[in-house]
């Protein structure tokens, strides 16, 4: 196998991180670029010793210049979480426009391939399940979600537009919801939130009725899907994510068991343009990937407890 230099930016992100990893663990020479806003040097601090790990500490959203050839530029920087983009929605619209576009200059400079990552929340709160790449979205636009939707939306905009215009080899994952080791504690979003509450024994806090629907991929799952995209000529958007639907009152009763712990769920308001439903249709990712998530919800979600019980402060 071809030894690759790639960039990613974002490295130090819970799916950046893993990213990294797996990468050096195939023997590739890895360039993480992240500013640390939402990423995590905890993350990374086991790949600095290695001699093809390189850590760039820079806000893409500014001009990047790198030396030598690079094979690759997969572009993971941004807030991702709903209390991180809320807390910084001019620097997550900046960086999925401004950042976007600084990493497929890159790119272009260096005849590299590129890959963007994309979400789920591009289909914004869906009228259709699931979601096909087809469907082209029910997203506010000045909504509090929408400089997340928006920016993502945008990039793979500029993304498609570099390729039929420049020529660039683009990719684009649209990631759904995925756990696993590394997530902040304090992310806000579903997964760690109710472990952390759970192993605290304090309430697990469900926001509307506990009917919507959510699909959770483990990140193992996901970056075995973002290897086989790499691998492949698709130009068009694949989601990456489990078409294994749950309600999000389904999800708390499993962490409950789980957890052994004796907490209870309380109630609040559903947020403004919260989704309802969540599930990927991953007929493209099967078909052109021949790739599928292997690990089931439980399985994943164990050693996710395992740690954050590490995390959590009694």
């Amino acid at each position: 196998m071809k030894v690759m230099k790639i960039v990613i930016t974002g490295g130090a992100g819970f799916i950046g991180s893993h990213l990294c990893e797996s990468l050096l663990s195939h023997n590739h020479n890895v360039i993480c670029i992240d500013n640390f806003i939402t990423g995590v040097k905890e993350n990374i601090a086991p790949l600095l010793d290695n001699p093809g790990f390189k850590l760039i500490e820079q806000d893409v959203s500014k001009y990047i210049a790198i030396e030598g050839n690079i094979d690759w530029v997969l572009h993971f920087a941004s807030p991702a979480s709903p209390i991180d983009y809320q807390k910084y929605p001019i620097q997550t619209l900046k960086v999925g426009s401004l950042g976007t576009h600084n990493a497929l200059g890159l790119a272009k400079a260096k005849g590299s391939c590129f890959l963007l990552a994309s979400t789920s929340e591009v289909y914004g709160d869906p009228l259709c399940n699931p979601q096909p790449e087809s469907y082209w979205g029910n997203v506010n636009p000045i909504g509090p979600r929408s400089v997340y939707d928006e920016a993502k939306r945008f990039a793979e905009a500029i993304t498609f537009a570099y390729h039929r215009v420049h020529k660039i080899d683009t990719r684009i994952a649209r990631i759904f919801n995925t756990y696993g080791e590394r997530m902040r504690i304090d992310d806000g979003r579903v997964v760690p939130n109710f472990i952390a509450q759970a192993l605290k024994d304090e309430p697990l806090t469900i926001y509307g009725n506990g009917k919507q629907t959510r699909s959770f991929c483990y990140i193992r799952d996901l970056i075995d899907g973002i290897w086989k995209l790499m691998n492949t000529n698709i130009k068009e958007p694949v989601n990456l994510g489990n078409p294994n639907e749950f309600t999000i009152i389904e999800f708390a009763e499993l962490i409950l068991k789980l957890t052994g712990t004796k907490s209870k769920i309380d109630y609040y308001p559903l947020p403004v343009d919260d989704p309802k439903i969540r599930q990927p249709d991953i007929t493209r990712a099967r078909q052109k990937l021949n790739w599928t998530p292997k690990i089931q919800l439980e399985q994943g979600i164990i050693p996710t407890i395992q740690y954050f019980k590490s995390k959590v402060k009694p």
